[in-house]
């Protein structure tokens, strides 16, 4: 079965992730970013979720997760939670 590995930061609105991404491709340490600014508790782990496989993570963060290219900032992407921007930092399909 697949498995990946990603962190994320999480923050209520569009305008703020689309900030935030263009600050990490800019050059600035997505984990840094995801300690300051991420609403989920993930963000006190630079935004670190661990190993988890398909259909653990909401939908719209699974199709994300399983199908974009390896670390590549995603997003921002909407969920029932707010706005992500995602990196996988591991997957085995």
């Amino acid at each position: 079965m697949a498995r990946a590995s990603a962190r994320h930061i999480l923050v209520s609105n569009e305008a703020q992730c689309a900030e935030l991404k263009a600050k990490i491709e800019a050059g600035t340490e997505f984990a840094e970013l995801a300690k300051q600014h991420s609403s989920c508790p993930s963000g006190a782990q630079g935004g670190e979720l661990g190993s988890f496989g398909p259909g653990q993570m909401v939908p719209e963060f699974d199709k994300v997760v399983f199908s974009a290219p390896v670390g590549e900032v995603q997003g921002p992407v909407k969920t029932q939670f707010g706005y992500h921007l995602l990196e996988v930092t591991s997957r085995e399909d």
